[in-house]
């Protein structure tokens, strides 16, 4: 038997981090969650993990352990300059939405494997 499980973010301003992940990820907010120092985001087909945000007192100090990463062509074969272009479609959705560009890594044979972002809040993530 599974368990449903939410990812949680601490942040600065939950809600404004809230808004950024919401529009990433398609996601809404969660009914009947009133909770003054936090926000909480669901899928609204009800399939994929609850995101979470708590409000902390202490800022961001290092890498994160964990992150999330978008994965704009998950399950579907595409060919690849159709999936790049997915990707940095994607990408300056976010940079407009408030992310900062990092860098992008490619794979051996020279294509485009992801693209590393930060949030609003600096936590980084993916675009693949």
């Amino acid at each position: 038997m599974t368990t449903h499980w939410t990812i949680t973010y601490d942040a600065a301003d939950p809600r404004r981090l809230a808004r950024f992940w919401a529009g990433a990820l398609g996601y809404v907010d969660e009914p009947g969650y009133d909770f003054a120092d936090g926000a909480a985001l669901i899928d609204p087909e009800g399939r994929l993990p609850a995101v979470s945000f708590l409000k902390v007192p202490e800022g961001k100090t290092a890498k994160n352990r964990i992150h999330l990463d978008i994965r704009v062509a998950a399950g579907q074969p595409v060919e690849q300059p159709v999936r790049e272009q997915r990707i940095r479609t994607k990408v300056a959705e976010l940079v407009a939405a408030g992310a900062t560009t990092l860098g992008e890594e490619r794979e051996p044979n020279g294509e485009l494997s992801h693209i590393v972002l930060r949030d609003p809040e600096g936590n980084e993530f993916c675009v693949a």
